[in-house]
């Protein structure tokens, strides 16, 4: 099971740097970026706190880190036309002679689609608009030219040059949604992505697993990536919005193993709960030497 870090993009891109670095030095897999503008309205951040750009980031890091991979985890579609995006992920993935993770996802986050302006459709035409974006990225990213004409993108005979060094460039798609989501993954995906404690990544993996049995696919072609919160020693924080795992060593451990046992491929860390500075980089190496005994 691979592990990566995500280091938060509402931090210094220097501190940044430095996790990634640190992550590259000491044996972690990958360093993802998220693509957000602003911290998501409701919740307990300052609505005004900076936050980096994901796509600049990736490529910085990607001229910066050796080794590691580097992904994105997810771009929202709705940010940015999928051809003008298709270019972007070839132009890393040649930064990185290979070693891109082309993350995406649908979009959902209200307040940055207000303040900008961009247009957020209800879910069924959100979903709609994300598959066709999917198909311009597939034939941008794997084919010579590319047709589609479509109710949300028209291409004409489309090129992108150069094509990225990975052939193909491994799309990920971040999801939850049984019914339609995961089937879009199971259609489009090279690895597929979401938040939960292993009863659920194991629950939803195996309805991506039926949905791939409906589309004729091997379903073993799509890797499981998954994360959530951690805490390395210390007390879980309440009322969060997502999963958080750890609280001692002995339970983090054993939620890896957990995430093992279900058949995860690459298990996903957040940076955001660890202290700055020296403790952070304590807290990563405590991760990756339970991680791998």
């Amino acid at each position: 099971m691979r592990i990566s870090i995500w280091p938060s993009a509402g931090q210094p891109y220097g501190d940044v740097l430095e996790v990634a670095r640190h992550a590259a030095e000491t044996g972690w897999d990958g360093v993802y970026i998220a693509d957000h503008f602003m911290p998501n309205a409701g919740g307990q951040s300052d609505p005004d706190h900076p936050v980096l750009e994901c796509g600049s980031v990736v490529a910085a890091l990607g001229a910066s880190v050796p080794r590691i991979r580097v992904g994105t985890l997810v771009y929202g579609n709705t940010y940015r036309h999928p051809a003008v995006l298709a270019n972007m992920a070839s132009t890393v993935d040649q930064i990185t002679q290979g070693r891109f993770t082309l993350g995406v996802g649908a979009g959902w986050q209200i307040n940055e689609h207000e303040q900008y302006g961009i247009e957020l459709p209800p879910t069924s035409k959100l979903i709609d608009r994300f598959v066709e974006a999917l198909q311009v990225l597939h034939g941008l990213l794997r084919q010579r030219r590319t047709t589609v004409h479509g109710e949300y993108y028209t291409l004409t005979d489309a090129v992108c040059e150069p094509k990225p060094v990975q052939d193909p460039l491994p799309i990920l798609i971040g999801a939850k949604g049984e019914k339609r989501m995961l089937r879009v993954v199971a259609e489009y995906a090279d690895m597929w992505n979401a938040w939960g404690l292993p009863d659920l990544i194991a629950h939803k993996s195996a309805v991506l697993d039926r949905h791939c049995a409906d589309l004729g696919r091997d379903p073993k072609n799509i890797a499981r990536t998954a994360q959530a919160l951690v805490v390395v020693n210390g007390p879980l924080p309440e009322n969060t919005p997502v999963p958080v795992i750890g609280g001692s060593k002995q339970r983090l451990a054993d939620a890896i193993a957990e995430y093992r046992a279900i058949g995860l491929d690459e298990l996903i860390i957040p940076d955001w709960l660890f202290a700055p500075g020296a403790e952070r980089f304590k807290a990563m190496d405590t991760v990756l030497r339970l991680a791998r005994p």
